[in-house]
């Protein structure tokens, strides 16, 4: 191709997110004991206020308390820690000195499947690298845990963008290069993985900002959806509920009466279809609330009331 030529559709789209977030994602170096490299984890950041906040994964700050951010501009800052919620694998750092403009975070609720999706990050330390692709998937559960506590990410974004190791925390952005999602893992060959920026997250990251951790509530129960019967979908306008696949013995599930075979309708007043929707009332101002819950058994709606207790990580 003649070089005078302008760069096709895609390219300029590519090009345009690049150059307006590398500079705003940062190479995270992290000191870890035990770690190769010098005893240094790596990965990325994103900055998103303008007074020096960033965002990252949870697993890339580990249990440090600091480490240093380098921008594509060739100039550094040293970073504390935060806060990090290992149940969400997401992470909040402050830089001390000046940084890049802050990034647009976007809305991940609003990807469909085939979106082209760009990703700036750090792989294998080499800073401001750029890849390209589209949403392979949305609505992807990503396994999480913080001592004995378990969780699933729900609603995580799958894409074919290449990702490698140091990637971890950069930036997923659509074409107007908003800030989706925070990428987290690496699955396999020609599959990457992000915790997507959505209301939950969103509160998880402003509860990091002013407490520095999240204290959340806990039911004691596992569920996945399941539909509903016909006349409950007529009478309710929608097709799902959550099945309950066991109650956790002498949890508040447990104590309130739920059993396994229990199709969740409602919670608090609001629909319930995935685990998401049960999980995003489980934060600190639940714990030892009254919660109401309506179940569908043997064929009728039952009404219980829950008190989550706080989920404490061992």
């Amino acid at each position: 191709m003649p070089a005078d030529l302008p760069l096709d559709a895609y390219s300029q789209v590519v090009s345009g997110v690049a150059a307006e977030l590398t500079p705003k994602v940062a190479s995270l170096r992290v000191p870890q004991a035990g770690r190769s490299r010098g005893g240094e984890s790596l990965g990325s950041a994103v900055v998103f206020t303008g007074d020096g906040f960033l965002l990252t994964n949870a697993h890339v700050v580990g249990r440090s308390q600091g480490g240093t951010a380098l921008f594509a501009d060739g100039t550094s800052a040293s970073f504390s820690v935060v806060g990090a919620d290992p149940l969400s694998d997401l992470a909040v750092v402050r830089a001390a000195g000046p940084t890049p403009p802050p990034a647009e975070l976007g809305e991940a609720e609003q990807l469909v499947v085939g979106q082209l999706v760009v990703a700036v990050g750090s792989p294998l330390g080499l800073a401001g690298s750029v890849t390209a692709g589209v949403v392979s998937a949305v609505g992807r559960s990503l396994p999480t845990r913080s001592g004995a506590a378990a969780r699933l990410v729900e609603d995580v974004i799958q894409t074919d963008a290449a990702l490698n190791p140091g990637n971890s925390g950069g930036a997923l952005a659509d074409a107007h290069s908003r800030v989706v999602g925070i990428n987290t893992a690496v699955a396999g060959i020609g599959l990457g993985l992000a915790v997507p920026v959505n209301a939950t997250t969103r509160r998880i990251i402003s509860t990091l900002m002013q407490h520095g951790r999240v204290r959340r509530a806990y039911l004691g129960l596992v569920s996945s959806p399941a539909p509903l019967p016909v006349p409950l979908q007529e009478r309710f306008g929608r097709a799902s509920g959550l099945r309950v696949a066991e109650v956790v013995p002498g949890g508040p599930a447990d104590r309130a009466g739920l059993r396994t075979g229990d199709l969740l309708v409602s919670a608090a007043g609001q629909p319930v279809q995935k685990a998401q929707d049960l999980q995003r009332l489980m934060f600190g101002d639940a714990i030892g609330r009254p919660l109401a819950i309506t179940v569908m058994r043997n064929g009728a709606l039952v009404d219980v009331i829950a008190q989550p207790s706080e989920l404490v990580a061992a």
